[in-house]
């Protein structure tokens, strides 16, 4: 089997998933087995194209042309090989957790469910493998539009509103802001293929100063404020949508945009160039600490983590428009640090809520003894989120303190360590009263361990020790940030 095969495979068999799921809905047995399967298979190809890829071969696929210069083009490169590896592994954890959430939940439409589920994944696929603003644009949208049923999977007129909230900001932001600024890019460049060093040159520094706003604004799902309020809006989601959004897919795929497009459509001489780049760059400061001042105040556990998320993202838009190695380095690792820290934390939400039906969190104190592999994982997953050893996103954080410093931003770098102890204000409290403080409904010391059921419990814990495991073994990430690095041209500022 050739290497383009492999490729093509990484988005058709997510697709293919599609049909087995539909023919197998009335068995949901099978049902789930057919999408264990192919999150199983789809691990194994994405493997392999590592392997292929890392020995130094190039890997592409040319398919239809729709006018000169407009082609539906993949190509594989070490930051679009990082995000398919997290998509794929993240799909089989999702998977197993929804098993357990769906059922133990007693959801309606399930099939449904794993469908849009497997649509989604098979967009992110070919987001990661892009080859040009054309093929990222039209994966973008069908990413978009295969997850608008699953935000508003529960039917209710909350769950509808928040829907419009979600596919209005999204379709918006994509249709008046990205796809002008593609346009403008062909119309000005000549061509929107992805190009080590950018496709700008001195000549176009007018044009490009204003293309840049309308690309990061355009891509709304990387939440730069004010494009932010459908996530917290897609909240009234079940959890493994929410983390779908968060972790795996969404909002993934809109900061893995921002950090491909500054680096092989602007390149970073072109960005230090840009009057435009300071102004994004302190915008996306703003949003690190609004977020976080926001997602203080939220009782409840998933609003609290959505807000949480805008901040997070906010870090990697703050690497992108750095224009540094260390900056991009540090973003591209936030993208797999963030991941497994957030999809711990929503596994976790979720599974308090099936367990005891609690979603505020001023109702969970004592909730870690009735609850000790959830609150415990929850506790992982938050240190990896602030920044703390032993969890993964220590790293991530630390080349993004490099960025700041290498490009004389003292003041983000003040952003970034505030940043971290406001997570720690508004996350750590959550385990610390579900540990230490007893429970007010237990009086008599008397109530038992009640945990989500085991598939759910399994899959938060495997994210949770994949987050110790990112601290002590960072080097894949790492790898694929350097080799990014190398690929897109860049060696220091």
């Amino acid at each position: 089997m050739t290497a383009e095969t492999l490729l093509l495979l990484t988005i058709l068999v997510p697709l293919g998933a599609v049909i087995g799921i539909v023919a197998l809905g009335h068995s949901p047995n099978l049902r789930e087995a057919v999408s264990l399967t192919a999150s199983l298979v789809l691990i194994y190809l994405t493997v392999s194209l590592y392997k292929i890829t890392g020995a130094g071969a190039a890997v592409s696929w040319e398919g239809l042309h729709i006018l000169p210069g407009l082609v539906l083009f993949f190509s594989i490169e070490p930051l679009g090989m990082l995000f398919s590896l997290i998509g794929s592994f993240l799909w089989l954890i999702t998977t197993i957790y929804s098993i357990g959430y769906m059922r133990g939940h007693q959801e309606k439409n399930q099939t449904r469910f794993y469908i849009c589920f497997a649509i989604a994944i098979s967009s992110v696929m070919g987001i990661s493998y892009a080859g040009n603003l054309f093929t990222l644009f039209i994966f973008y949208e069908i990413l978009t539009l295969s997850t608008y049923p699953l935000v508003t999977h529960a039917g209710t007129e909350k769950a509808k509103l928040g829907g419009r909230v979600y596919l209005g900001i999204l379709l918006t932001t994509s249709i008046l802001f990205l796809l002008l600024a593609i346009i403008g890019t062909w119309y000005i460049a000549g061509t929107v293929d992805f190009h080590p060093g950018g496709i700008f040159d001195q000549s176009h520094t007018l044009a490009a100063a204003v293309l840049l706003p309308l690309y990061v604004f355009g891509i709304g799902k990387a939440a730069i404020m004010p494009f932010h309020r459908w996530l917290p809006a897609a909240m009234v989601a079940p959890t493994p949508v929410s983390a779908l959004l968060h972790a795996v897919a969404v909002v993934k795929a809109g900061v893995f945009s921002v950090l491909k497009i500054c680096t092989y459509i602007f390149g970073f001489d072109m960005l230090n160039r840009l009057p435009t780049t300071n102004f994004l760059l302190y915008l996306a400061g703003a949003s690190v600490i609004i977020a976080s001042l926001v997602a203080m105040k939220q009782d409840n556990l998933k609003a609290r983590l959505a807000y949480s998320t805008v901040s997070q993202l906010s870090y990697i838009t703050v690497g992108a428009l750095l224009a540094n190695s260390a900056g991009a380095l540090g973003g591209a690792m936030h993208i797999g640090m963030h991941a497994f820290g957030k999809i711990t934390l929503f596994f976790c939400a979720g599974a308090i809520m099936v367990a005891t039906h609690k979603t505020e969190i001023s109702d969970m104190r004592g909730l870690g003894r009735r609850m000790p592999v959830t609150m415990t994982a929850f506790f992982i997953g938050s240190l990896s989120i602030i920044g703390l050893p032993p969890c993964g996103g220590t790293w991530s954080k630390w080349y993004l303190m490099i960025g700041t410093i290498e490009a004389d931003k003292l003041i983000l770098m003040v952003v970034l360590m505030v940043s971290s102890l406001l997570n720690i204000a508004y996350l750590l409290p959550i385990p610390i009263k579900g540990f230490l403080y007893p429970d007010p409904d237990d009086k008599k010391g008397l109530r038992q361990v009640k945990e989500a059921p085991l598939p759910s419990l399994v899959a938060l814990s495997l994210t949770s020790v994949g987050c110790i495991v990112l601290f002590i073994y960072p080097q894949p990430l790492y790898e694929l940030g350097t080799y990014f690095l190398e690929a897109a041209g860049v060696h220091g500022r």
